[in-house]
C-alpha cells in the first residue's frame, strides 16, 4: 500500500501545465516552469486544493495551498507555501522541518525543528531526516533538521505540507486520525449500532479506546459520514 493510502489521504492531479508562471516570494521574482494542480481529501483535516510549481532552473519546488478546509487555523494556511530545494543527495529535494501552531492571539505561527525527538513520528517512519549541513553541504547558525523527498514525488511533498502545516492544527493525534476511515468501515458493518458496540469493535479491531473513538466519531459526524442518534450510530445513506 502506498504512503498516501496508509495515511488515509487521497491525492488526485486535476490539471497539468507544461509552462506557466508564478511569483516566488522568497526570490521576489516572476518564475516560469511546470505547474500542477491537485485535489486532496484528507480524513484528518478535510478537502484541499494545492498548486505545485516546479522551477527547473533554480531547482526548487513550491507547494502552495490554494483552498483549505473550514476553520480559523486552516484559513490562515490558505495561500501559504512550502519550499523544497535541491540538496547534495542525488535525486532528492529537502524541506526544512517546521511545525505549525496557533499562538495566544489565534495567529498562525511556525516553529523550526532542531531536535530529532520533536520530529513527528510519521515523518521519521516514512521519510529520511538529516541535519541541514549534511543535506546541503552548507553551514548555518543554529541546528536545523530537514526531510528528504524524491525530486518528482509531488504527492509526498503534499503529504509533508499536511503533516507539518495542517495536522498540528487539527488537535487530533495523526496516529488516531488516520483510523477514521477504518472506524467508518466498522460502523457500516454493524449497520445501526449501539454506541457500546462501536466502542467494543473499535477497541478489539482497531486498538482504539473510548476517548479516541469519540474524537473520530465527531470527525465523521462533522464531515457528514455518520448520524449520531441517542445511544446509536449509523452511516448516512
Amino acid at each position: 500500500m502506498k504512503l498516501p493510502q496508509r495515511l488515509k489521504v487521497r491525492i488526485r492531479r486535476i490539471e497539468e501545465r507544461e509552462k506557466d508562471y508564478w511569483v516566488d516570494m522568497s526570490l521576489r521574482e516572476l518564475r516560469e516552469g511546470e505547474v500542477q494542480y491537485y485535489h486532496v481529501r484528507d480524513y484528518l483535516t478535510g478537502d484541499w486544493l494545492f498548486k505545485i510549481c516546479k522551477d527547473y532552473e533554480t531547482q526548487r519546488v513550491i507547494v502552495k495551498a490554494l483552498k483549505c478546509p473550514a476553520g480559523g487555523g486552516f484559513a490562515q494556511l490558505e495561500g501559504k507555501t512550502m519550499l523544497f530545494q535541491k540538496g547534495i543527495s542525488e535525486g532528492y529535494y529537502y524541506d526544512i522541518i517546521s511545525l505549525s501552531y496557533i499562538d495566544e492571539k489565534n495567529r498562525l505561527r511556525r516553529r523550526v525543528v532542531s531536535d530529532l525527538d520533536d520530529v513527528p513520528k510519521v515523518i521519521k517512519k516514512n521519510f529520511k531526516v538529516m541535519g541541514y549541513e549534511e543535506a546541503t553541504g552548507n553551514k548555518v547558525p543554529g541546528k536545523k533538521l530537514v526531510v528528504l523527498c524524491k525530486e518528482n514525488d509531488e504527492k509526498s511533498m503534499i503529504l509533508l505540507f499536511l503533516i507539518e502545516r495542517a495536522w498540528p492544527l487539527s488537535g487530533i493525534p495523526p496516529e488516531i486520525g488516520i483510523k477514521a476511515s477504518d472506524l467508518l468501515g466498522l460502523i457500516k458493518e454493524l449497520e445501526k449500532a449501539r454506541l457500546d458496540e462501536v466502542y467494543q469493535a473499535a477497541e478489539s479491531k482497531l486498538n482504539i479506546g473510548k476517548k479516541d473513538a469519540d474524537i473520530l466519531l465527531e470527525v465523521l459526524e462533522k464531515e457528514g459520514s455518520i448520524l449520531r442518534l441517542e445511544g446509536y450510530v449509523k452511516t448516512k445513506d
